[in-house]
């Protein structure tokens, strides 16, 4: 059976319209989750405790698919997209 874990990160953004981190060695990771539910749960949190501040955004990031873009010659430009 294929894992399907997901990485649920964020961080403030350079600018709130655009996905860029304004310092990357602050991002904060939340954590690795074994399904997209519990990824959810945690990104919502998340979002929930930071939804005052525009320029600090969360995202889940599906690693299960990452095999697949380096198989297709690149990973994805960002999360989120």
């Amino acid at each position: 059976m294929t894992q399907r874990l997901h990485l649920v990160y964020g961080g403030e953004l350079e600018t709130p319209n655009k996905i860029g981190f304004k310092d990357p060695s602050k991002i904060h990771v939340v954590g690795v989750f074994p399904n997209y539910a519990a990824a959810y749960n945690a990104w919502k949190a998340e979002a929930q405790r930071t939804v005052d501040d525009a320029h600090t955004r969360y995202f889940i990031a599906e690693l299960h698919r990452l095999p697949e873009e380096t198989a297709k010659g690149g990973a994805s430009e960002g999360a989120g997209d």
